[in-house]
């Protein structure tokens, strides 16, 4: 891939992008235009990357060197993107060795803008960008956040390498079968009021759905994460809708659900709540309080008449006894089509960890037993299924 550099304070951020992308396998080679030198220099990404920095276009052995890495170049990446450079490309100039890069391309191009504020909402950027985006480069809306020492703090900051990560993630994955359709995916825990200050919950943290969401999300497809209590940062690239307890989950989901092709139920639902909720925080005293229980709402039962002709219901099974066999009859009892399993008491799988060991049950009963991974892995292979399904409807 091209990693493109140019002259803003952003710049040293784009060093750990270059060693992420590194890190990820990929041949990253760099070109910086002459204001981003007077940042920061070429030998640092040099060390980062392994490959030789590209600087000129002029000069001996440098005449077709704009054709030759917008040939190689799966993708190009221009992170920082600075107000002047995203005003050059977006009128076609080719004066140095990046804009030229811009125009021999076939590749996806991802713009990451750096700026300040008042610089990204003045009316001439607006234009710049717009015509970019309407010549097919992605343009990435900048962060918020402190900028400069004494602008303060708004819009124009740039986005973190790992979300940039993300974003090209998601360039690389046009072809998948999930671009353009509509994923639901619930993550985390429910709380079911005692009183004021307690609950009902459990240990999930959140991890495996919110790894479902930005793998699906990286596919391309128009994700809506719904989550509980989660452990984890959400992620900013994708709607996230908060719920607390099963109640307002499942309502979520029942709105959503009409117009989705996928919906994914990894998070963990509280079983029971209360009866009644305590007006006032119960103190401690010379008799134990007694706590009544009642089943909750069971989201999938209520909802499932309202899912899209053709979609995938996938269900998530956490099991202590005869796992398979449960996992069958919630298979057929809530119309799913994939149920993955999950033993509570594997080391290494299940609440709180970033691993995970799984057997996933197809609505014909075929069963596949996964070998102990990432959850990041894990959701990639789910998600793998997940387009066949797709693919015979």
């Amino acid at each position: 891939m091209l990693l493109g550099i140019t002259g803003g304070i952003a710049s040293y951020k784009s060093v750990w992008l270059a060693r992420l992308l590194t890190q990820a396998g990929a041949e990253v080679d760099v070109v910086m235009t002459r204001g981003a030198r007077e940042f920061i220099g070429p030998i640092t990404f040099e060390a980062v990357t392994g490959r030789p920095v590209h600087t000129e276009i002029f000069g001996p052995g440098h005449a077709l060197d704009h054709i030759r890495l917008a040939r190689e170049a799966n993708v190009i990446v221009v992170a920082p993107a600075t107000a002047d450079f995203i005003g050059r490309a977006a009128h076609g100039l080719a004066d140095d060795l990046l804009t030229a890069c811009l125009l021999a391309a076939t590749s996806k191009i991802l713009f990451v803008p750096a700026m300040n504020d008042r610089m990204w909402a003045h009316a001439q950027t607006e234009r710049n960008v717009a015509q970019a985006r309407s010549l097919g480069y992605e343009v990435l809306e900048p962060a918020e956040g402190p900028l400069a020492v004494g602008e303060g703090s708004g819009p124009g900051r740039m986005p973190e390498p790992e979300e940039i990560m993300s974003q090209i993630g998601r360039l690389l994955e046009s072809k998948s079968g999930l671009k353009g359709k509509k994923v639901i995916v619930t993550a985390g825990a429910t709380r079911e009021p005692i009183d004021p200050v307690r609950f009902i919950s459990n240990r999930s943290s959140g991890k495996m759905g919110v790894a479902l969401a930005r793998a699906a999300w990286r596919r391309g497809a128009d994700v809506t994460l719904i989550t509980g209590h989660v452990d984890i940062p959400l992620p900013s690239e994708l709607p996230v809708i908060k719920t607390d307890t099963v109640q307002e989950m499942a309502h979520s989901v029942g709105e959503e659900l009409p117009t989705a092709d996928v919906l994914i139920m990894a998070a963990a639902p509280a079983d029971f709540r209360p009866s009644s909720e305590a007006g006032e925080k119960i103190k401690k005293g010379r008799s134990t309080p007694k706590i009544e229980l009642e089943p909750t709402e069971d989201i999938l039962k209520s909802t499932i008449s309202r899912r899209k002709k053709n979609s995938v219901i996938v269900g998530f099974a956490l099991e202590t006894g005869d796992g398979v066999k449960n996992a069958k009859e919630k298979l057929k009892s809530k119309s799913l089509d994939l149920v993955v399993l999950n033993d509570a008491r594997e080391p290494g799988a299940g609440f709180g960890v970033d691993t995970n060991r799984v057997t996933v049950i197809g609505r014909n009963g075929e069963q596949e037993d996964l070998q102990l991974m990432s959850k990041t892995d894990l959701a990639d292979l789910l998600l793998d299924r997940v387009e066949e399904e797709l693919r015979g409807r």
